[in-house]
């Protein structure tokens, strides 16, 4: 009798396709319907920006870096802020750094509720997709109201901010996250409850602790490994000395617990913006700053919404840096999709890779 042969294919996903929202291309070896492995080849929104910065001064360079992403685009400028303010020697006033720190975790909020409703998009969950993205309006109205603007916000300056808070704003501000809250509350108890939704997530795209330290994965996607990485924690910048958050942990590593975890952080999100708003310092908002920076190098990281952003900055004393280079979270997080995948069902593959939050803008920048 003849053996019987099962014939293994490679399924391509992307550039183009309905599961992901960027271009970026994945090759999954199937057997009939197991994935027994992955690669995966990015590049494809490639803009040049690092080389572009080395053509424009300092201050330009601000709004440049800023379009690296438009999710997280203060934590670039933010990023950026805080190493070419370390070369020249220059400290933000604590009132521009409260400010600072209130924006980021605004934009935190607004990244996580984006992707709440493309990870419940990708799992047939339309219900959650658009009510998320509706209550994300809010957090988009609060931040345009703040800043002027709903993508960049362009609240950074050098040596500062130029958006203030007044007591009509911060009204605003609490009445948005008072919404926001008891809207989080609900898709908590969804992402914990509902039946065929654990289904697509509980056991999912596991990933132990052992194996999220090997990869070097970074921001929620380590943290629901149970992997105690957050560098507003480690390393405290802006005001997160004076107003410290709590790390949310979870020891499960799949994609249920990734749900939880970035839930959870927008609880605490809303607490922090609380107690800025209720104990936002008096002063200055801008701290002078020189045309050209003194040369040396340095290094800049913070937390964004997806996990550690890292920014190397050199300057030969001009006007216009020598060399930025920027390391995105997402670049890190890749490896919890190739390194996963083996063994899943590829009618997973989509949700795995949602459930790490990538951002394909920021890494091929």
């Amino acid at each position: 009798m003849e053996n019987e042969t099962r014939e293994k294919f490679i399924i391509p996903i992307g550039p183009q396709h309905p599961a992901l929202k960027e271009p970026g291309h994945f090759e999954f070896s199937v057997d009939g319907e197991t994935v027994t492995g992955a690669t995966v080849r990015l590049g494809y929104v490639h803009r040049g920006i690092e080389k572009a910065a080395e053509e424009r001064n300092w201050v330009q360079d601000l709004y440049l870096l800023e379009r690296i992403c438009g999710i997280c685009s203060h934590a670039h400028a933010l990023a950026y802020s805080l190493g070419v303010e370390k070369l020249a020697g220059v400290t933000a006033p604590p009132r521009a750094q409260a400010i600072r720190q209130l924006v980021a975790e605004l934009e935190r909020v607004h990244s996580h509720l984006l992707w709440l409703g493309v990870s419940a998009h990708e799992a047939g969950f339309d219900t959650l997709f658009m009510f998320s993205w509706r209550d994300r309006e809010t957090i988009m109205d609060v931040l345009e109201g703040l800043t002027g603007n709903r993508v960049n916000y362009s609240v950074n300056v050098l040596g500062g901010v130029k958006a203030d808070i007044d007591d009509a704003r911060a009204d605003a501000i609490r009445r948005g996250i008072d919404f926001l809250e008891e809207r989080t509350q609900h898709y908590l108890k969804i992402a914990t409850s509902d039946e065929t939704f654990l289904r697509r997530t509980r056991g999912v795209g596991y990933t132990s602790r052992e194996q999220a330290e090997e990869l070097g994965l970074v921001g929620p996607t380590a943290r629901a490994a149970n992997v105690a990485r957050d560098v507003r924690v480690d390393v405290p910048y802006a005001a997160y000395t004076d107003f410290p958050v709590q790390m949310t942990l979870d020891t499960r590593g799949d994609l249920e617990a990734r749900f939880v975890v970035r839930i959870r952080e927008l609880f605490e999100s809303y607490r922090v913006v609380r107690q800025i708003l209720d104990r936002l310092p008096a002063g200055e908002l801008t701290a002078r700053m020189p045309r050209r920076i003194k040369e040396g190098e340095t290094v800049s990281r913070i937390e964004a919404p997806r996990g550690e952003l890292f920014y190397f900055i050199k300057s030969n004393g001009s006007d216009k840096p020598e060399r930025i280079k920027v390391r995105t979270p997402s670049i890190c997080n890749f490896a919890v999709v190739t390194g996963t995948a083996k063994g899943h069902q590829l009618a997973d593959m989509p949700m795995i890779l949602a459930g790490m939050d990538p951002c394909f803008s920021c890494n091929d920048r």
